[in-house]
């Protein structure tokens, strides 16, 4: 018997992964089925470094559905990178169902080995494709959008950057303060090494003696 697993991500840890849950959950009541697991991750869908993803592959059996909301939410990859992940997903023999692409919502239903399943795979196939390059496009547009908005900013004099996290960085400076290591400080707060390495230079320049 297949399984349906479904995959929620979200680029960053301010943002929510689990807010399609209750989409995916109707999308399979709706039709008489459940969802056997759910993994989510805050990752970059433009990077194959998704743990979660790649755990979900792995767990799958030959039939298993792989569940998402929208193909982005599966692939912002470049193109050497999608045909990567593709592989992995034909290899295990896993169904790609989006609910933004209706042409694979048969698959959540159909038996492995009819001919209606590889005409559904084979239209899915070139839809994916095809979803998977838009979101890609749509991924380096903002970037580009972004970069230049910077740079008109910066120009401007304009460019502060992104706002200081202050809450989080006061907690961060007492667990400092307080002797703790930073792998349990990056465990407990989510923030990056580079953040840590910034936050210890002020502890520092906070404890050193006036001359």
């Amino acid at each position: 018997m297949s399984f349906i697993r479904a995959y929620l991500r979200a680029s960053t840890k301010d943002q929510d992964a689990n807010r399609a849950k209750s989409d995916l959950q109707r999308f399979t009541e709706e039709r008489g089925l459940r969802i056997a697991a759910t993994y989510t991750e805050n990752e970059s869908g433009a990077s194959l470094q998704r743990p979660e993803l790649f755990r979900l592959l792995s767990d799958c059996q030959p039939g298993d559905v792989l569940l998402v909301e929208q193909v982005d939410r599966l692939s912002r990859l470049n193109a050497e990178d999608w045909e990567r992940l593709k592989t992995e997903i034909k290899s295990r023999r896993v169904k790609v169902v989006a609910l933004d692409l209706p042409t694979s919502w048969g698959m959540a239903t159909a038996s492995a080995d009819d001919i209606q399943s590889r005409m559904l795979d084979a239209i899915n196939g070139m839809m994916l494709d095809m979803l998977a390059a838009i979101a890609r496009k749509d991924y380096e547009d903002r970037r580009r959008r972004q970069s230049q908005g910077i740079a008109k900013a910066k120009e401007a004099g304009a460019y502060r950057g992104r706002p200081e996290d202050t809450e989080r960085n006061a907690a961060i400076l007492r667990m400092l303060q307080s002797g703790q290591s930073w792998s349990t400080i990056i465990a407990a707060t989510g923030c990056s090494r580079s953040t840590l390495s910034r936050l210890t230079k002020r502890v520092q320049n906070d404890l050193a003696p006036v001359s």
